[in-house]
């Protein structure tokens, strides 16, 4: 289906609680002939993201609890996929969008794990009774928590990882959205305890904090996303000044949330080649 490009605008505002569900498919219905199908389009089908079998034998993935002093709740809830073998793996923290530990962030997990990464995906909505089984209810209720509590969980969800039984102490995070500005954030708090960094279209790091930053980062944007890409040049600038090593890769034609395959949004060709970039990114620097 061709969907028109101010009903992807009204989607992006939708996916990050500027507008609720009514408003978006009302607005979408009145902007143009075949607007509603085209909205009810965009919503998130689960059942697409799943590429890597929960139960596929070259994988062993559990929920594990683990202490997060400083968080939400003290405590926090991950799912955490270890590769086949008797380990110790490299490890990669696989960080959510606004919406909490969802279906297609699992199967990521899970695709880190057949690369040979022990990897963790952290609910950040844990405290308030996990990933609500939807993304409406998931992005509310990710808004009404403590913002600097959520950000705690997910630096304590990174040290949980990086010293696990089966780690080898490299560690490695990327992250979508939301879960991309935490990667930059990351960056900067865990400085020289982070390896490598892969946001997907997330906020950029404060320019003052840039210098704290000393993990190598490979930055993933979609062409068209002016929020996200507004902030890019003053980044660029603060990590050439302060000599952090980049590499940034912006995929033409592509929309916010391009790699999130449960949605319309994605591009296979995009996904594929920056999915193969992080991977890579990850052995050159955790291996």
């Amino acid at each position: 289906m061709h969907i028109d490009a101010r009903v992807y605008e009204l989607y992006d505002e939708y996916c990050h609680g500027r507008i609720d569900r009514r408003e978006f498919l009302l607005r979408a219905a009145a902007l143009t002939a075949g607007g509603l199908a085209m909205a009810q389009a965009l919503l998130p089908r689960y059942a697409r993201a799943q590429t890597v079998s929960f139960t596929d034998p070259r994988i062993r993935a559990q929920y594990v609890n683990y202490a997060s002093p400083g968080g939400n709740s003290g405590s926090m809830r991950g799912y955490l996929v270890q590769p086949s073998g008797a380990g110790p793996f490299p490890t990669v923290l696989v960080i959510h969008e606004n919406r909490g530990l969802n279906p297609y962030i699992e199967d990521v997990a899970r695709r880190a794990a057949l690369e040979g990464f022990l990897a963790l995906a952290p609910d950040g909505l844990y405290p308030a009774g996990g990933y609500p089984g939807n993304d409406d209810d998931g992005r509310s209720l990710q808004a009404s928590l403590d913002q600097a509590k959520l950000l705690r969980d997910m630096e304590n969800s990174a040290r949980f990882l990086k010293a696990h039984r089966l780690s080898t102490g490299k560690l490695g995070a990327t992250g979508f959205c939301w879960g991309g500005g935490v990667v930059n954030h990351l960056a900067v708090t865990l400085g020289a305890d982070l390896q490598a960094g892969v946001p997907f279209y997330g906020a950029a790091a404060a320019s003052a904090d840039v210098p704290k930053i000393k993990a190598p980062l490979l930055l993933q944007f979609a062409e068209n996303d002016p929020r996200i890409n507004a902030l890019w040049p003053a980044f660029e600038e603060a990590l050439k000044a302060n000599k952090v090593s980049y590499q940034m890769y912006r995929y033409p034609g592509t929309p916010h949330g391009f790699h999130n395959n449960s949605t319309p949004r994605y591009n296979e060709a995009a996904a594929k080649l920056a999915w193969e970039r992080t991977v890579a990114f990850f052995r050159q620097h955790l291996t």
